[in-house]
């Protein structure tokens, strides 16, 4: 977890635009049923960072319990939602969530839980904490099952350097990763933009989902990427089955990037409810 308690102490967000994370943060939560929430509710950002989406998910709601695992994390959280006081705040890993069993109307955890060891005990600890019926949102990195062989390819090479990045130094490991976002991340987003503009199709083009994103978010996330050690990769499948059997129902699937988020909801009928 220090790696990242680094990562959002250098990359706070602080200098993120809001315009465009508010645009990353409609993907993520696109299939998030606020409608379905009671009124009133309580529930929990697992992994929250730097609290960039806790920002957007607390004023919506009557508390927000913010969960991280780093220190340093949480420490930038607290100062960048210092002007929400429905924000709590714990210093927990993910099989210590302090949270009473059943007693959250909805949780998140987004980009977190593929950096676990175990991915599925993850969700399932996140679903004890549910009451039943209520929601929770995940986001996982994908395997490319959406995407062709060739792409494929080209990720087992990235990962390579990844593996031989994520042990270097932090000062060597930042210093690569904002060069890798510098001559990779910023060359190819920008030519898909402008692939984009000729009328082409860009969906497969490798790193198109950041063509319409800043560089402070391609370093952000070329940190994320490059400089971490444990990183698993899920189908759709494998994701919907490791929901199924932590105790989610009705999974449902955003159908665009990024892949893949999911949300499904904690088996049993809701508190109060009829029947």
């Amino acid at each position: 977890m220090a790696g990242f308690g680094e990562e959002w102490s250098r990359y706070d967000q602080t200098g993120a635009d809001d315009a465009e994370l508010r645009q990353v943060w409609d993907r993520y939560f696109a299939v998030f049923p606020w409608d379905r929430l009671p009124e009133n509710a309580v529930g929990f950002d697992l992994g929250c960072g730097s609290g960039r989406w806790a920002r957007l998910v607390a004023p919506r709601v009557a508390r927000l319990h913010c969960v991280d695992a780093s220190p340093k994390a949480l420490e930038v959280a607290r100062r960048n939602l210092r002007s929400l006081p429905n924000c709590e705040f714990h210093e927990a890993s993910v099989d210590r969530i302090p949270l009473a069993d059943a007693s959250m109307d909805f949780g998140y955890s987004l980009g977190v839980l593929h950096h676990v060891p175990d991915t599925e005990a993850g969700i399932r600890a996140c679903v004890q904490k549910l009451k039943p019926g209520a929601p929770l949102l995940l986001y996982l990195y994908y395997a490319f099952d959406n995407r062709p062989a060739w792409f494929r390819a080209m990720w087992r090479l990235s990962d390579l350097f990844r593996r031989r990045i994520s042990r270097l130094p932090t000062r060597a490991r930042i210093a690569t990763t904002q060069l890798i976002a510098a001559t990779v991340y910023l060359p190819l987003a920008r030519t898909s933009a402008v692939a984009e503009r000729l009328g082409m199709d860009v969906s497969s083009f490798p790193l198109s989902f950041y063509r319409r994103h800043s560089f402070y978010t391609m370093r952000t996330d070329a940190l994320d990427r490059f400089g971490t050690r444990l990183e698993q990769r899920f189908t759709a499948a494998q994701i919907r089955t490791m929901m199924e059997r932590a105790g989610l129902r009705d999974i449902r699937f955003h159908e665009g990037e990024p892949f893949w988020c999911a949300v499904g909801y904690r088996a049993g009928s809701p508190v109060g409810a009829e029947g």
